[in-house]
């Protein structure tokens, strides 16, 4: 577990950009574990396609975006899947300790895999030609990240959203206004595939 000096404070807002309004919601990662995520996680996915079935101006295209630090990368990688399997290497935030568990037990058994819709590697070409060390990658690991991608990306194919996680490197590795940077030109790509 990462610590940061400021103990970070859930939020809502919404920006413009293109002529799109952006919605997105964080949650304070303290809040976030394996199987303890799941019932915020839901009401998260739920509240926007429920304001999407009932506003018919929302016409663009509900886009899920995961963050997650991985602690030992040089850059920023953009994950194109997720797997059914749960092997955590230590417990989560709630002390759970999966080894070897479906996410899903529906969705059968732990190498099923669930990919993300959006152009994985159109994205990643578009934030490499902005200057930013990025990648795709298909391996989002086997704990927590993975967990919440694999939930959101099932929902999201039920749902008729979209849903993508990105992995980004510790701030001693790339400083915060350059990940700040990094999320505000990810959120114009992203953006830019709605319209």
């Amino acid at each position: 577990m990462i610590k940061t000096k400021h103990k970070p404070k859930p939020c809502t807002a919404k920006c413009k950009l293109n002529d799109n309004t952006i919605g997105y919601k964080t949650r304070d990662k303290t809040e976030m574990g394996g199987k303890g995520a799941l019932t915020p996680l839901y009401q998260t996915l739920q509240s926007a396609s429920t304001r999407k079935d009932s506003d018919s101006s929302s016409s663009g295209r509900i886009i899920w975006l995961h963050f997650g630090v991985n602690s030992g990368a040089s850059r920023f990688a953009i994950e194109h899947q997720a797997v059914n399997e749960a092997t955590f290497r230590c417990p989560d935030e709630m002390g759970w300790k999966p080894q070897k568990e479906p996410i899903i037990p529906a969705d059968g058994g732990i190498s099923r895999v669930r990919e993300t819709s959006l152009p994985v590697e159109e994205i990643t070409k578009a934030l490499a030609k902005k200057g930013f060390e990025v990648m795709t990658s298909d391996d989002a690991g086997r704990f927590v990240c993975n967990y919440v991608y694999y939930h959101s990306l099932r929902f999201a194919e039920q749902n008729g959203t979209k849903s993508l996680f990105v992995h980004v490197p510790l701030f001693l590795t790339i400083d915060e206004e350059t990940q700040m940077k990094f999320a505000t030109s990810l959120l114009e790509v992203l953006a830019s595939l709605c319209q």
